[in-house]
């Protein structure tokens, strides 16, 4: 069976010396917010996916003020994507492959997305991770095939409950950042997405303050490892049971510069989630 190649992660501390191609274009503009949904293995039928665009047709939002990434299954994407772009919103692919064009049964690369004009896809999903034993260094062997491509990556870390209450949130997100951090040559082609895996699908949300809290941790560690630049400009996610309700509040918070939405983006009421963040 294949085996991604292992990726050697920086010796020592989690700080490194960045390579000269780092790369952030100058701005003095805020962080435009970014909200991601993510089907996941979702809907059952292609008709249901098109009765939700419909749906969301009915409000619009202000692209100039907020993106909008969309994560439809591998099947269903091809179909809906124009309509997706029709209404301001870009099309995302759930996963990349690790291994280039080839006899690799089931996979899809970063070839097939420039191909078919999809600027984005996940990278590090803790699905991704738990449920199908992607590792840290099969993420970085991933986003690096996209940063030699140009393809953009939102980039997924997260605790599980356990590490959390262990007091490892912050050793868990740097580990997973630190494995990657050497393959990232363009930085305005990363999104970075915070999700506890705790929140996922629970129901329980990281109060605003957690959240805030662990994505300031997140943005200081990246001014060490990286540089301030890149830390002030990339934008960070908050993912996990993200709702109609809970949004305003969350998005208030200054570390927080969008959402990656699972469950809710299935729903109507995701546009309601969209336009409260590009309010």
């Amino acid at each position: 069976d294949f085996k991604p190649p292992a990726v050697p992660r920086p010796p020592g501390s989690s700080a490194f010396t960045p390579p000269a191609a780092f790369a952030f274009a100058p701005s003095s503009m805020p962080r435009t917010p970014i909200v991601g949904g993510n089907w996941k293995c979702n809907p059952a039928k292609l008709a249901d996916a098109e009765t939700l665009l419909g749906a969301w047709r009915e409000k619009a939002f202000d692209n100039s003020k907020v993106d909008v990434v969309i994560c439809p299954t591998a099947l269903h994407l091809p179909v809906v994507k124009a309509d997706l772009e029709a209404m301001g919103m870009q099309a995302c692919t759930q996963n990349i492959s690790a291994t280039g064009m080839g006899a690799f049964t089931g996979e899809w690369n970063v070839e097939h997305l420039k191909d078919m004009e999809i600027a984005w896809t996940l990278i590090g999903h803790s699905e991704r991770r738990v449920k199908y034993g992607e590792t840290d260094e099969v993420t970085a062997t991933k986003l690096e095939l996209c940063q030699k491509a140009g393809v953009k990556v939102i980039f997924c870390i997260g605790e599980s409950l356990e590490e959390r209450e262990s007091g490892k949130t912050d050793e868990v997100n740097k580990r997973q950042l630190t494995a990657v951090l050497p393959k990232i040559t363009n930085w305005d082609d990363i999104v970075i997405a915070y999700e506890p895996v705790w929140a996922i699908g629970t129901g329980k949300v990281a109060t605003p303050d957690q959240a805030q809290e662990t994505q300031a941790a997140i943005r200081e560690f990246l001014k060490t490892a990286v540089s301030e630049e890149v830390a002030d400009n990339v934008r960070i996610q908050y993912g996990g049971s993200v709702s109609p309700e809970n949004c305003a509040e969350l998005i208030a918070k200054p570390d927080i510069d969008g959402f990656l939405v699972g469950g809710a983006s299935l729903k109507a009421s995701f546009m309601d989630i969209i336009c409260t963040v590009g309010a």
